[in-house]
């Protein structure tokens, strides 16, 4: 069995020329030995990893680094920008349709639709969800948004996120990125951008403080090795003991 994740972690510089991915391939299947012994080492994190290696690498397209003196990325980021302005000041009303949820993750949809619609009404854009590259709408996973710049044609890979006031520094972990060659989303080179969306922690009313943009075009990730299994995996038959009703 060939693991290809190992492949997509690694990265070469040669020369000048842009880094290549480092072929890394077992051919046979691993024994569950050889597996925990791996990560018992250390062998199952990889740290440091450019995001745009491990894009190019398990996608084939490239990450494009913004540029703010360019007019067409000074466009795509006044656009971005008006339509931020537009949102946070409609969320921050006191009949904000986001203060119906108790859960800030409940919320992040809400500001997913209205950049959509902003974006898509400017006159400069088009903006939907990803495709794959079968044609199939698939909402999970990275990206949330893609932008197209029509009169360049360029292409904004858009992730908006909510984060609690504070808390721009905590290590916890916020955003993932799984390679898959069937679910796909990201098919074009292009600009791969995350607003994170700072909100006051205020359950039900929140108030939305301010946004940063991020260019991922220089964004690091950590790959770590787990094992997992979902509750179908636990609760079969031949593994249940006992079953018993409350108060029995």
């Amino acid at each position: 069995m060939r693991i290809g994740i190992l492949a997509a972690v690694g990265f070469l510089a040669v020369g000048c020329d842009r880094p290549q991915p480092v072929q890394v391939v077992i051919e046979d299947e691993p024994s569950v030995e050889n597996l925990v012994e791996t990560v018992l080492n250390g062998g199952g994190t990889y740290k440091d990893v450019e995001f745009s290696s491990l894009i190019e690498t398990s996608t084939g397209t490239h990450v494009l680094p913004m540029n703010p003196s360019d007019p067409v990325d000074q466009e795509i980021l006044e656009g971005i920008h008006a339509a931020l302005q537009t949102i946070l000041k409609r969320f921050n009303q006191p009949d904000s349709a986001t203060h119906a949820e108790s859960r800030i993750n409940e919320v992040s949809a809400y500001f997913e639709e209205a950049l959509m619609s902003e974006l898509d009404r400017a006159p400069e854009f088009m903006c939907g969800y990803p495709r794959t590259a079968e044609g199939n709408l698939q909402r999970s996973g990275y990206p949330d948004l893609m932008v197209r710049h029509l009169e360049s044609g360029r292409v904004i890979y858009l992730d908006p996120k909510l984060v609690e006031e504070g808390s721009l520094n905590s290590s916890l972990r916020t955003f993932y990125f799984t390679p898959r060659t069937e679910t796909n989303k990201v098919l074009h080179d292009a600009h791969h951008l995350l607003v994170g969306i700072e909100h006051d922690g205020n359950t039900g009313k929140w108030k939305y403080l301010r946004w940063h943009l991020v260019d991922l075009a220089g964004f690091k990730v950590t790959l770590k090795a787990e094992f997992q299994a979902s509750n179908r995996d636990l609760y079969v038959p031949e593994l249940i003991l006992e079953s018993r009703e409350a108060g029995e």
